[in-house]
């Protein structure tokens, strides 16, 4: 996984071999070796290569994108699988999901939609931080 992960990240960054290995402080046979799975980086090296490529280390070691097709998301963006909507409109929010964004039984979420882009799911504490940001002062006017 890891050699097809600095292989695909190293072309979306529109990046050489030769590029990433200056980065890395290795030679360009050892970045052609980890993309044909012939060796692994050491962790100094794939840890420079996460920064390089702004992705979590987990991410660029263990991301399996083989059964969906889409690539690896960037730093502190997340895939987290896919859910099957119920009849009646419900979904499962994975548990990785879950513990990632510490949402509990009970909290409230809120759905927000763009019919170009699709819908988003956030957390209700999120939203009245948000509208907290965005207040202006004629929305304190009353009168």
């Amino acid at each position: 996984m890891i050699g097809d992960n600095i292989k695909h990240l190293r072309i979306r960054h529109q990046l050489t071999q030769e590029q990433v290995a200056e980065h890395v402080n290795v030679s360009r046979q050892a970045v052609a070796k980890w993309e044909k799975g012939e060796s692994i980086p050491d962790i100094s090296s794939c840890t420079a290569l996460a920064k390089l490529f702004q992705v979590t280390l987990d991410n660029l070691v263990n991301f399996d994108d083989s059964e969906l097709g889409i690539g690896l998301p960037p730093k502190g963006k997340h895939f987290f699988g896919t859910v099957k909507m119920g009849e009646r409109g419900q979904i499962v929010i994975p548990k990785k999901a879950r513990d990632v964004f510490r949402l509990n039984a009970g909290d409230t979420l809120i759905i927000v939609g763009d019919e170009e882009r699709g819908l988003a799911i956030v957390p209700e504490e999120q939203m009245s931080n948000f509208f907290t940001l965005v207040k202006t002062p004629l929305d304190d006017d009353s009168g």
